[in-house]
């Protein structure tokens, strides 16, 4: 890549390989990794394909739009929100700014979800499934991309956030399956549910300034900011879902680092049971938690 940040007259290859390193020289773990992710977004080709067009030169179209991709990724934007969609559980998931870029960590929530279900014999049953904060939808899709015979409620306070949760629903053939509505956590829904998720903000106020740059700069707070102990949000959540759910149904949310305890604590203060051990994610962090409303 020349000083201007220019890749004209270069090769896939070559722009690939100088992305990388420009990258790396401004300490950008993922460097690799992004730098092939956002070539091949510019020329529309996976791994395959740009092994295959390795030695062809980039037009000056592509050129700019690399480098403006560059430009981007080096001012911390995630390649995720450049590119504008993430893959979550095997689906592509369209995000906006008023989404979360769905993480890896989060499918723990949807692992152990599985998991109670499966306990209980009921992932072919009819099922009737909420999830409170549902951004992007993440969590929700992904649940009914396993339960054929799973309806699901998606809420959240934002009107964008769910827009993007109903495209979402809409590529992954699931509009018939997915009711999405505005209102805070569960105060909208009512009936009953065989299953509630949620994936609230968690980070405490303070922490936030300290997170890094492309979760600090991109993600919307809002999303983020649990408050001064990282738990008003589960104070409020779980009391509604414990209201909601079903003789017997599971409450399943997904905490942070050190939070699990205080989670549970909280959901037996509303009346809800230790369903399981916390599901940990790929750090050994307790992740997910799980609290059961008592049968009758």
């Amino acid at each position: 890549m020349s000083a201007d940040g220019a890749f004209a007259g270069q090769t896939v290859e070559a722009a690939r390989r100088a992305l990388t390193a420009r990258f790396k020289s401004s300490a950008i773990e993922s460097a690799e990794i992004d730098a092939r992710l956002l070539v091949g977004a510019v020329l529309g080709l996976d791994l395959t394909g740009l092994i295959t067009a390795a030695q062809r030169l980039l037009t000056s179209d592509e050129a700019t739009r690399l480098d403006d991709f560059a430009r981007r990724r080096l001012q911390s934007e995630p390649v995720a929100r450049i590119l504008g969609h993430k893959e979550f559980w095997g689906l592509p998931l369209q995000l906006s700014a008023a989404t979360l870029v769905p993480r890896p960590d989060t499918e723990t929530v949807v692992e152990l979800a599985l998991k109670l279900l499966r306990a209980d014999g009921a992932l072919n049953r009819e099922l009737r499934i909420a999830d409170l904060g549902t951004g992007s939808g993440a969590i929700l899709l992904a649940l009914l991309s396993e339960l054929p015979n799973a309806h699901g409620f998606g809420t959240d306070i934002s009107a964008e956030a769910l827009k993007t949760a109903a495209t979402n629903a809409a590529q992954a053939g699931l509009t018939n399956r997915a009711t999405f509505l505005a209102c805070d956590y569960a105060t909208g829904l009512t009936g009953a549910f065989d299953l509630i998720v949620s994936n609230p903000p968690y980070i405490r106020s303070a922490d936030i300034a300290g997170l890094a740059a492309d979760v600090r700069e991109y993600d919307p707070r809002a999303a983020l900011d649990g408050g001064a102990d990282g738990l008003d949000a589960y104070r409020a959540l779980i009391p509604q879902a414990a209201g909601l759910l079903a003789p017997g149904a599971a409450l399943v949310v997904e905490a942070g680092e050190g939070q699990s305890g205080q989670i549970r604590g909280i959901m037996t203060g509303a009346g809800l049971l230790p369903a399981a051990p916390p599901q940990a994610d790929l750090a050994g962090i307790k992740r997910a938690v799980a609290g059961r409303k008592m049968p009758r």
